[in-house]
């Protein structure tokens, strides 16, 4: 079956969910990875991407327990935080010193229980007035959501004030896994699967793009993960508005589902198979704060195009764990690409070119 999968990609053919299961299962990485290179190289040419940003979290209070995420708090708890607005645009201000400018500021927390609709129109307008050349990517599905049953407005309405009050890009978070049975053993608090996909699907028509995500080596299996891909391809096939497809290595840190999450292989064979079979995406992010700065490397060779950025400050994967550093500057996310042989560019947060670098990252 290899070979006619092999013959499929080649020639630019759209494989079947169950040739996706069969990758999964295959050991022949190498195939994988060329198969993967090759739409990355008619998608992207040697092109790596990342962007500047930086990640906020406004609260980590939420009123979703969801089994898997260490970064959540009740209320009360110990660690709990809720940052003002004016803490915010501190926070985006460069300190004293400071040059670093950013194209993109990405905003997710928790549902805070006592924050009004208003309180996020706001947010996102006093970002827009004090930094207005900034893309706001902002608020998951399941935020949107609860957003619009504390509104009391339509899913579309919601979108449509957040829109007007500076809202740009939403990221991708909440996907997890859209099966079922695993979606209610992983989190039954949140929305479920088919939720998900109307809300981007409301989101695309609105024009706002987005982001789609996956989080894999919990408790799901190869077949849940592939009815995944398939779902997300089927909605970008009507819609064409999702940017990147980003998969999300499990961290179980400090979370009470527990588990060893991915290994390296499984995080390559994951990109090369979200690579083949998403043919309508642009683009396959190695999130490096997830993976590791030298798994995403090696990613760009599996078929990834696309490093996230710089981000600064990411709380929500260190808190389950992650190794890797909170934030890295253009210079690092360039050497990181060039070292692997693809061309490093700066990228807006609309995958428009800022800057190309050379080949030593400089």
């Amino acid at each position: 079956m290899l070979r006619a999968i092999e013959e499929k990609v080649y020639s630019n053919t759209r494989i079947s969910a169950e040739e996706a299961v069969y990758l999964y299962k295959s050991d022949d990485v190498f195939s994988l990875a060329k198969m993967a290179t090759h739409v990355r190289k008619v998608k992207n040419s040697d092109y790596a991407y990342f962007v500047a940003n930086r990640h906020v979290n406004p609260t980590n209070i939420c009123v979703n327990r969801c089994k898997f995420c260490a970064f959540s708090r009740s209320k009360g708890e110990d660690g709990a935080y809720e940052l003002t607005t004016e803490q915010i645009i501190k926070k985006l201000r460069p300190s004293k010193g400071e040059h670093f400018e950013f194209s993109e500021v990405h905003i997710v927390g928790g549902l805070h229980p006592d924050w009004p609709f208003q309180h996020y129109l706001d947010l996102l307008a006093a970002i827009k007035k004090e930094f207005p050349a900034i893309a706001i990517k902002a608020f998951t599905a399941v935020e949107i959501d609860y957003l619009s049953r504390i509104s009391g407005l339509s899913i579309e309405d919601t979108i449509s004030e957040l829109k007007k009050s500076g809202l740009d890009l939403m990221p991708g978070g909440g996907a997890e896994i859209f099966d079922p049975s695993v979606r209610n053993a992983l989190c039954p608090e949140k929305i479920t699967g088919d939720s998900w996909l109307r809300i981007m699907e409301a989101a695309h028509n609105a024009g706002i793009k987005t982001n789609a995500t996956m989080l894999y080596g919990h408790i799901e299996g190869i077949e849940q993960r592939v009815d995944h891909l398939i779902r997300l391809r089927e909605l970008q096939d009507r819609t064409v508005g999702f940017q990147a497809f980003i998969p999300l290595a499990y961290h179980p840190q400090n979370t009470e589902t527990g588990g060893f999450g991915s290994s390296g292989i499984d995080d390559l064979k994951t990109i090369a198979i979200s690579r083949i079979v998403l043919d309508n995406f642009d683009h396959i992010k190695a999130y490096w704060i997830m993976l590791g700065e030298k798994v995403s490397q090696v990613a760009l060779l599996f078929g990834a195009d696309d490093l996230d950025g710089t981000v600064i400050e990411e709380k929500i994967t260190h808190s389950a764990g992650a190794t890797s550093k909170e934030g890295m500057t253009r210079q690092e996310l360039a050497g990181i690409i060039t070292k692997a042989g693809r061309t490093a560019v700066e990228r807006d947060a609309h995958y428009n070119h800022i800057r190309v670098y050379g080949r030593q990252g400089i």
